[in-house]
């Protein structure tokens, strides 16, 4: 059976609908913190520190400002919508009609991509004038970040499915989601750490994403495209494997 049925392009159609709405707080939002972060870190830094050879620093810090924004949405979005839908009760209106569990997890996770890619674009596109940039090789920029966009959305998924009130989701984003993003290299290079915290970072697949999609840009990075490549496929595929089975099993969505 097509996966673009009626019911998943209905499910798609309202979660994209649900972020776009209220656009002032999923999308500007996000953009003006960006935007911070780089009028911070790079108005202090720029000039003092060089991360890779030949590129400012301010250039090394818009990527990983992009990235992170694209993975940060993609899990907002979706893990935001599951367990809003348990809390008001009318995750029964998705449950009910006959959606396979594949069109239920791919209509969050698609629509959580388009939040993500659309609040990455809007970063990019005012930061990039802050330094300039280079598209060495733009096909691992779109790689990354989609795939770095479904990989979050899939976990928002999870987060959501797992919670059962806003602190818990609150939680799984404080103490997972946040700490990884931030300690993935967005703001430095992990070659510039101690060798304990280097080692720490590359059991770390937040790092693989970001590191991948900077290379898009420079061509330089901190371990190889494709290996960075496989490890976040692989990642993909056990955080699809995990949503799926719990939505056959309706963990804590049947009560």
């Amino acid at each position: 059976m097509s996966l673009f049925t009626t019911g998943f392009r209905t499910l798609f159609y309202k979660e994209s609908l649900r972020f776009w709405k209220v656009a002032t707080q999923t999308v500007a939002a996000p953009i003006v913190t960006a935007m911070l972060y780089l009028l911070i870190f790079g108005h202090v830094l720029d000039g003092r520190v060089e991360m890779l050879d030949g590129v400012s620093y301010t250039a090394f810090l818009i990527p990983g400002l992009v990235m992170m924004s694209v993975l940060q949405n993609a899990f907002a979005n979706s893990s935001s919508s599951l367990i809003q839908s348990k809390i008001t009760g009318n995750l029964v209106f998705i449950l009910l009609p006959p959606l396979s569990h594949a069109e239920i997890l791919s209509a969050y996770v698609l629509a959580s991509v388009l939040r993500g890619v659309v609040v990455g674009f809007g970063v990019f596109v005012i930061t990039a004038w802050f330094a300039h940039l280079t598209f060495v090789a733009p096909l691992w920029i779109l790689v990354f970040a989609f795939l770095g966009a479904a990989i979050l959305g899939t976990m928002g998924v999870i987060a959501g499915i797992w919670a059962e009130k806003f602190d818990q989701l609150a939680a799984f984003q404080n103490f997972l989601i946040m700490p990884a993003t931030f300690l993935a290299g967005v703001f430095y290079s992990i070659q510039k750490l101690p060798p304990f915290w280097l080692a720490v970072s590359h059991f770390n697949p937040f790092f693989y994403m970001i590191d991948g999609f900077r290379y898009g840009f420079f061509g330089k990075s901190d371990v190889s495209p494709w290996m960075s490549l496989a490890i976040v496929s692989v990642f993909f595929a056990v955080l699809t494997a995990i949503a799926v089975n719990l939505l056959k099993r309706g963990y804590n969505l049947r009560h």
